[in-house]
This record gives structure tokens, C-alpha cells and sequence, in this order.
């Protein structure tokens, strides 16, 4: 993992970071985000020493709209499940915000397909190739990968280091991927599945927490200063990481039995319940 190469900010004893997943956290499975949600998350993010950071499996390209929902000024974003983490910058125009890449981890997901091509051979395969779009070994459904879809052989999508594969099943639940996962054993790699027929995989290591962890050293906010929200699978290190880490009720139960506390769903607004305590 390159290191940053900035020093720490010199922050009070108050300083804080919150970070927050998007999907099932921020927005609900239609991408739909509460004016209520936004409005105390632009009130939070506006409190001194207080550093709002999107932690998401999303790519850099599905973020953006959030970010421009968010209208949050300028700020770190943590995408592909810890593998970019970018500054993003809104645009006083209201268009799509900008960014620059701040932190790039990269691996070689060739043993790592060729296995799974061996037990899911029906599988679409897709690597993100940042701020275009993904590689994709077929056809995904329409508006599923944000940016420009271009279909390659596996031997080319696999052919340079890679932020993430996505790996698509219709046919697999999560639960066949869990068990598949566990049963072949994946090296080189982190792994998370999503919600439905979805494998993600990241370099070895890298997580959200990972990520957040450079984040929250370069901003210099003590460890007990820090809050994060998620929903999912890809947020169980991300939330053991923070001092206060709080799942949406709506998460699956191992998620939720490593919460330090369990926030109403998605769709009753349940991440107002921490950040107006804040």
C-alpha cells in the first residue's frame, strides 16, 4: 500500500471522524436518500473538527452522485471497499463533483478468477477501470455497473493488477458464496459477499478499515474518536475498527452481533438515531 505523503493534521482533542456506508446506510436499495439524512449529515459534517468520510464497496464512478447529493464541500471518500480512496470536491455549479486519487492498492486476480472460473463456470466477471468504467467478461444488466461497459476475454480482464473483481451469479445465493469461499479457500485475496448474487473480491488486506485507518492518521483524530455506520458484510471490519461502530437493523445477524449498537433500517431513517447525538 503506497504511503501518503502529507503529514498529520494538527487537530484538537475534540476532533472526530464519522464514516458512513452508502447503500442500505445512506440510501436505501433504490439509491434513494431522505432529505432528512442529508440534511444531518450536512449539519454533522459542518460541526468544527468533525470529518465526515463515505466509506463504500461502491467504485469511484457510483459514488460521485452521492457525493453530489451530499454537497459536502471537499472531502476524503473510501470506495471499492478500501481499495481507492480519492478527495472529492463538489462543484459550486451543482454538476458532478471532481476528485484526485489519494490512495491506489492494486492486486493480481488471475489465481484468484482462474479458481473461481473453475467451480462458478457461468459466472460474468468485471474489473473496474477507474473513473471509465469496468472490464466485463458478458453482459450485465442494464444500470447495474455505472460508466463505460467494455467486454474482454478473462485472459485480458486478468492481464494487469486490479482494484476489485466483481463476480456475478444470478443463479448462487449468498450463502452458496459464503460456503463456496470458505470451502476453496481464496489466497491473495479479501473477499466480501453482497447481498445478493455478488462476490467482490480486493487485495489481500485492504478493507474499509484499512483504508479508514490512513484516513483517520492523516487527519490525526485520536482512535476513540472515531464512528462508523454500515449494513452489510464488507462492514465488519470497518465497524470492530471505530470506537463506536453501529449497524443498520436490516444487517445480517453476524454483522449486527458485532455492533456496539443497532440502528433502525434504511427505510425509517435509522442513521439520524446516532448522528444526532453527535
Amino acid at each position: 500500500m503506497p504511503a501518503s505523503s502529507s503529514e498529520p493534521l494538527s487537530q484538537p482533542a475534540s476532533a472526530r471522524l464519522v464514516a458512513l456506508d452508502v447503500d442500505g446506510t445512506l440510501v436505501d436499495l433504490d439509491s434513494r436518500m431522505s432529505a432528512a439524512v442529508r440534511t444531518e449529515v450536512q449539519r454533522v459534517a459542518a460541526i468544527p473538527h468533525t470529518t465526515v468520510v463515505v466509506a463504500t464497496g461502491r467504485e469511484l464512478l457510483g459514488v460521485l452522485p452521492i457525493m453530489a447529493e451530499l454537497d459536502l464541500p471537499a472531502g476524503e471518500v473510501v470506495c471499492s471497499n478500501g481499495a481507492v480512496t480519492a478527495r472529492v470536491t463538489a462543484d459550486p455549479a451543482g454538476g458532478t463533483p471532481t476528485y484526485e486519487i489519494v490512495e491506489l492498492v492494486t492486486f493480481d486476480a488471475a489465481p484468484a478468477v482462474t479458481l473461481l472460473r473453475e467451480h462458478l463456470p457461468d459466472a460474468l466477471f468485471a474489473v473496474e477501470v477507474l473513473g471509465v468504467g469496468y472490464q466485463v467478461t458478458g453482459r450485465f444488466p442494464d444500470g447495474e455497473l455505472p460508466g463505460e461497459l467494455i467486454p474482454v476475454p478473462v485472459a485480458e480482464l486478468t492481464a494487469e493488477p486490479v482494484t476489485r473483481v466483481v463476480v456475478r451469479s444470478p443463479e448462487h445465493t449468498p450463502q452458496d458464496f459464503l460456503e463456496l469461499t470458505s470451502r476453496i479457500g481464496l489466497h491473495g485475496v479479501s473477499y466480501a459477499v453482497g447481498w445478493t448474487a455478488w462476490l467482490d473480491l480486493a487485495p489481500e488486506g485492504v478493507s474499509k478499515a484499512s483504508a479508514l485507518e490512513q484516513v483517520r492518521r492523516r487527519l490525526g483524530v485520536q482512535p476513540i474518536a472515531t464512528y462508523a455506520v454500515g449494513d452489510g458484510r464488507n462492514d465488519v471490519e470497518m465497524v470492530q475498527w471505530a470506537a463506536h461502530g453501529a449497524v443498520m437493523a436490516s444487517a445480517p445477524p453476524e454483522v449486527r452481533a458485532i455492533a456496539d449498537e443497532i440502528l433502525p433500517d434504511v427505510g425509517a431513517d435509522g442513521l439520524l438515531q446516532l448522528l444526532r447525538r453527535l
